[in-house]
């Protein structure tokens, strides 16, 4: 007698390809959304600073990192003599042996506006030091810098800037300038930077945002 050979019905494949419809689809939109959520996180955080360096302005008129020695012991609880500016109204990375970019997050910290307990350690240096104990990090783990320079892509002019730090993703920092700004890296007020060690030719080559997967140690400032 002839043994009858079974298989899967029409019925029985669809509903397979149905579950794996669904399946990769859940997948998908989980991958958005924590894009999503990486995307806000940046925005968030560099709005957040913003926000703390004109508060800061407003209560102290003066600015984090570039405030006098003499009036951060003074007016900032819990300051101390640890690191103060020259008072001409500018982040310096670097201005007379005090790295006022590592300063600022100290003030910022201690007047309340942050949260961060930094230490305000490689100010004093000739070249700031910039490490987890005296600057913020991304959540990538770059560290951040506020500062006034013309360390970014394009037409580029000394003006206060956030950098992000490096090691974020370029397709992530492209969502971020397509929801801030202009979406192109080096115009707006959102640009690529090679602070932290980002490089251009791979994160930005022919002037925009790479979107390979390999574009993953990039970074950008914000600038105002």
């Amino acid at each position: 007698m002839r043994k009858q050979q079974q298989g899967f019905t029409l019925i029985e494949i669809a509903i397979v390809l149905v579950i794996i419809g669904l399946l990769l689809g859940g997948v998908l939109k989980g991958q958005e959304l924590i894009q999503n959520a990486r995307v806000r996180n940046v925005i968030t955080q560099q709005d957040g600073v913003k926000a703390a360096f004109f508060g800061f302005q407003d209560r102290y008129r003066g600015i984090a990192g570039d405030y006098l020695l003499a009036s951060a012991t003074a007016n900032i609880p819990g300051a101390g003599g640890t690191c103060g500016g020259n008072g001409n109204g500018l982040i310096d990375a670097v201005s007379g042996g005090v790295a006022e970019s590592i300063c600022a997050w100290y003030h910022l910290a201690r007047a309340g506006f942050i949260s961060g307990n930094f230490n305000g350690v490689g100010a004093s240096a000739a070249i700031a030091d910039a490490n987890t104990n005296n600057s913020p990090a991304n959540p990538f783990g770059g560290l951040m810098q506020i500062v006034w320079d013309n360390v970014y892509s394009g037409t580029a002019s000394n003006v206060h800037n956030i950098k992000t730090g490096s090691n974020i993703p370029a397709t992530l920092l492209a969502e971020i300038d397509r929801k801030i700004d202009d979406g192109l890296p080096n115009t707006g007020n959102f640009r690529f930077s090679t602070w932290g060690g980002a490089d251009a030719a791979i994160c930005t080559p022919a002037a925009v945002w790479a979107i390979t997967s390999t574009a993953a140690q990039c970074g950008g400032a914000s600038l105002f």
